[in-house]
C-alpha cells in the first residue's frame, strides 16, 4: 500500500487520472495546489503525487514546471493521459435561476471560452484552485455556477445544467507521477526522459547550442519549454522531454554534451510513455 498526493479536492481531473494508476489498497489524499501535492512527498507525508503538466490545448502548467525545476529534486516515474470535458454545474435549488458569476480553474475557463461567450456573455468569470473546487465553493453561495468535470457534480450533490462545454472534443492533459529519487525505472522502448538544462545567461544561439546536442545524435525532443530562472532577466532554463531512456547511449551523449554547455542539468527522469 502507497501513499499517492494529487491536485484536489476531490472530484478534480487530477483524481481521476490517479484512478487509472493505483490500486484498491492505495491511499489517495488531496492537496490544495500542486505545490502541496509535491511538497507531500519532499517532507515525506506521501510515497508519489499525481500533477498535471500539460494540456493539449492550453499548453504548459507552469506551476509543475517551476516546482519540479526547483527545491529539492523530485523524480518523475510515470506518466498518464486523460480526455477531459466539462460540464456547467448549478445546486439543484438553483436549476433555472439566473447566473451572474461562474466559477472555474483558469484552463478550464480557457477551454470552453465559445461556449461561456456565446451563453452568458455577461457573466462574471471566478478562478479558483482547481475545477473541483469551483464545484465544492457553490454551497457557500459565492457564485452561481461552476464549470468543473462530471464527477464533481456526484460528489457534491450538483445538477448539471450542460455537459461537453469544452471548445476542443479532443482535450487531453497529460499527468506525471512523481516520488523522490530512487532506482532508475528499467528501460521499456518507450521511454521519455525529462531534464532541465540551465543556462548562466541568456546569450544569442543558446538554445541552437541545446539542441544541436539533441540532433547529432539522433534524438529526438517531444517537448521543450523555457522559463525564467526567477534571479534576474537573462536568466532562463528549458525543459525538455526526449524520446528514450537516460541509459540509451545516445542520450548519455547528449547529456554529456550538454554539461559542456549549460551551468546545470537537473535530470527529471525516465519513464514509459503513455500509449494510450
Amino acid at each position: 500500500m502507497s501513499t499517492y498526493a494529487y491536485l484536489g479536492p476531490s472530484g478534480t481531473f487530477t483524481e481521476s487520472a490517479l484512478k487509472n494508476i493505483i490500486t484498491g489498497e492505495d491511499h489517495m489524499v488531496p492537496y490544495a495546489n500542486v505545490t502541496a501535492a509535491l511538497n507531500a512527498v519532499r517532507h515525506g507525508q506521501a510515497e508519489y503525487a499525481l500533477v498535471p503538466i500539460e494540456n493539449s490545448v492550453e499548453g504548459v502548467v507552469a506551476r509543475t514546471l517551476d516546482e519540479l525545476v526547483t527545491g529539492e529534486p523530485l523524480e518523475i516515474v510515470a506518466e498518464t493521459t486523460l480526455p477531459v470535458s466539462f460540464s456547467l454545474m448549478v445546486l439543484p435549488e438553483k436549476t433555472g435561476h439566473e447566473i451572474g458569476r461562474i466559477a472555474t480553474h483558469p484552463h478550464a475557463e480557457s477551454q470552453c471560452r465559445a461556449y461561456i461567450a456565446q451563453n452568458y456573455p455577461n457573466s462574471e468569470i471566478i478562478a479558483t484552485a482547481s475545477t473541483a473546487a469551483a464545484a465544492e465553493g457553490l454551497k457557500d453561495g459565492n457564485w452561481d455556477a461552476a464549470i468543473a468535470a462530471k464527477i464533481a457534480a456526484s460528489k457534491f450533490g450538483l445538477t448539471i445544467i450542460a455537459e461537453n462545454i469544452g471548445d476542443n472534443e479532443y482535450a487531453v492533459t497529460r499527468f506525471v507521477l512523481v516520488r523522490k529519487p530512487g532506482p532508475v525505472p528499467p528501460v521499456t522502448g518507450f521511454d521519455r526522459t525529462s531534464l532541465v538544462a540551465y543556462i548562466d545567461i541568456d546569450h544569442a544561439g543558446a538554445l541552437l547550442e541545446i539542441l544541436t546536442e539533441f540532433a547529432k545524435n539522433d534524438v529526438n525532443l517531444s517537448f521543450i519549454q523555457s522559463r525564467p530562472s526567477g534571479r534576474e532577466l537573462g536568466h532562463y532554463h528549458f525543459i525538455i522531454d526526449v524520446e528514450g531512456h537516460q541509459e540509451d547511449s545516445s542520450i548519455e551523449r547528449s547529456i554529456s554534451g550538454l554539461r559542456k554547455i549549460c551551468d546545470d542539468i537537473r535530470l527529471l527522469g525516465s519513464y514509459p510513455r503513455d500509449q494510450k
